[in-house]
């Protein structure tokens, strides 16, 4: 079988993307973006290949492409999460377009793949739901193990509608795309490749003395992707663990070091701490207007509004009288659920928090990690400790 490679957007390519949906941005800042974006791609281009005018040809193309989406897109909140995925989705259309043609000018065969048309999805646009018998039966038919080329490189983070529109799978979806393609394919095992020299059990950014965890069972690694670590995306694991596919996390800057490997392991090893950072979060408190109790019909009504507005939970907690969430501070869509819950309860919030994830706690470690903040909200089980603070 050919080697498959999956390709996410180059650099902060995403971010400068989102700027450009229709609305997201005035337009007198857009036509400044808009250079940039050009600029940085086809300087790359030009550095690995500097005779090859086929791909500044291809790489004008897509940014035609997406000059017209901003022009002809309607800029209204209405619209703004299919806007948001037929334009960020160039950012990984015009990675994956450079790098094949350098792949291929170094003489190894390969071939662009257009993840739309192989991994399917629903029409939730910028959360789209994996439609797996359409995904298994459009990779069946194209018998990849049978193609005569050394290299399949294809886009991560995007997928393709029943009806020829694009979605994305959610932020940093490059590594969940990877893992549908393993399973579809019944790959032997699947790498990301990262800055980092593995699973570390806390972001280098705010330890400086992390520990590489060597193996991490499947479970746990579930586990360690929902609370937010930010080394796999939290849908990546389960297409894999399902067939038993060996997932490991190595380093680009060392490619010989060993990495991480999860697996069918039995526990982590080493075990230590592990320490998990979510900023930026938001704690609403959902209130009856007329201090009856937070019961199921409450909650089912919340629970809609979440689902409707495609906000996931970070962390929850319910009393007699209030019902508590934690999530990520994303003012477009909190906009529109607090408007709505305005509607039927009362509602209280807190901005500018960090949630801390850890696991295998002890106190000493938690009193080191609050150094002193107020804790809003706090849940403990036998080997997770969750706590919501102001960000520091």
């Amino acid at each position: 079988m050919p080697l498959v490679v999956v390709v996410s957007a180059m650099g902060k390519t995403t971010n400068l993307l989102e700027k450009l949906v229709p609305g997201a941005t005035e337009a007198s800042e857009t036509t400044s973006l808009r250079q940039q974006l050009e600029e940085y791609h086809r300087n790359i281009a030009s550095a690995l290949m500097p005779d090859n005018m086929d791909v500044q040809h291809k790489i004008g193309n897509l940014l035609s492409s997406l000059d017209h989406l901003c022009s002809t897109l309607p800029p209204d909140t209405e619209h703004y999460n299919y806007n948001y995925d037929q334009v960020v989705s160039h950012g990984e259309l015009l990675s994956t377009t450079i790098i094949a043609e350098y792949i291929n000018s170094l003489g190894i065969n390969t071939l662009w793949l257009d993840a739309r048309q192989i991994i399917k999805t629903d029409s939730h646009y910028r959360e789209g739901r994996v439609d797996w018998p359409a995904t298994q039966e459009a990779i069946d038919t194209l018998s990849i193990d049978s193609m005569p080329f050394r290299v399949i490189l294809t886009q991560g983070f995007i997928g393709g509608t029943a009806n020829g529109q694009t979605t994305t799978l959610g932020r940093e979806g490059s590594d969940y795309s990877a893992a549908i393609l393993a399973h579809c394919l019944n790959a032997e095992n699947m790498t990301i490749w990262k800055d980092v020299p593995g699973f570390l059990n806390a972001d280098p950014k705010f330890f400086a003395d992390t520990v590489k965890i060597s193996q991490i069972p499947y479970n746990e690694a579930i586990e360690l992707a929902y609370y937010g670590a930010s080394v796999i995306h939290p849908k990546t694991v389960k297409p894999i663990q399902n067939k038993s596919i060996p997932l490991y996390i190595r380093s680009f800057i060392t490619p010989d070091a060993e990495g991480s490997s999860i697996g069918d392991y039995k526990a982590i090893v080493p075990e230590t701490p592990l320490y998990i950072f979510k900023n930026n979060q938001i704690l609403l408190s959902i209130l009856p207007r007329d201090y009856s109790f937070i019961a199921e019909d409450n909650l089912q009504v919340i629970f809609g509004l979440l689902n409707e507005l495609g906000i996931r939970v970070n962390l929850m907690q319910n009393s007699a009288l209030s019902f508590s969430i934690c999530v990520d501070n994303n003012p477009q869509r909190i906009g529109v659920l607090v408007d709505r819950l305005k509607s039927m309860f009362r509602v209280r919030y807190n901005e500018n928090l960090q949630l801390v994830t850890i696991r295998y706690y002890t106190q000493e470690v938690i009193d080191s990690i609050v150094a002193g903040r107020p804790i809003l909200l706090e849940q403990r089980s036998r080997t997770t400790e969750q706590i919501i603070v102001p960000c520091k």
